[in-house]
């Protein structure tokens, strides 16, 4: 028997990912799920609550970026592009920084999970390393570069960005991240 509560956050992550908060329905997640619209209240109670559970941040993306703090400044860059690359291009991740990415811009809820993961997992790691009393800064200003990185792959699926190979990606952003890094 299939878990029907997994099959509907799996439409709903999809979902999400390609339209974005406001122009995703209950009816259309529902259809994309097999299921009655019903169901969805049932198990989540609310679309903002299914959104939470559909787009909600796996814990250990802190633990990705936990050692940065401790690389050389080289390291630490290339570090930081790859391991981002890694969420941003596999299929689960990618989902999630889609549909936060898309949503955060009508939807407050939206806004928040996508200010948590850039503070927790990425801006945390990186303002660990210290220094420079504009940190906090130079930490958004990568971010900012990370997430269009991942917007331009992604969402506008620019080429040849978007054909790119993480290795060709690493080796060409990774200096302009290792300048903000002190």
């Amino acid at each position: 028997m299939p878990d029907t509560r997994g099959v509907i956050v799996v439409a709903a992550r999809r979902r999400f990912a390609t339209h974005g908060y406001d122009a995703t329905s209950l009816r259309s997640i529902a259809s994309d799920a097999g299921v009655d619209a019903a169901l969805l209240i049932h198990y989540f109670g609310s679309k903002e609550a299914l959104f939470i559970s559909a787009v909600g941040l796996p814990t250990p993306l802190p633990d990705l970026f936990a050692d940065v703090a401790r690389l050389p400044r080289r390291r630490a860059a290339e570090a930081l592009v790859r391991r981002y690359l890694e969420i941003a291009d596999s299929e689960h991740s990618r989902n999630t920084m889609l549909a936060l990415v898309r949503s955060a811009v009508s939807s407050e809820q939206a806004a928040g999970l996508l200010r948590r993961f850039l503070t927790e997992a990425l801006l945390g790691a990186i303002a660990q390393r210290g220094g420079e009393e504009d940190q906090a800064l130079r930490a958004s200003l990568i971010a900012a570069q990370l997430v269009g990185i991942a917007m331009l792959r992604h969402v506008l699926r620019l080429p040849p960005l978007a054909e790119a190979g993480p290795d060709e990606v690493v080796a060409l952003a990774a200096p302009a991240i290792e300048r903000y890094l002190s």
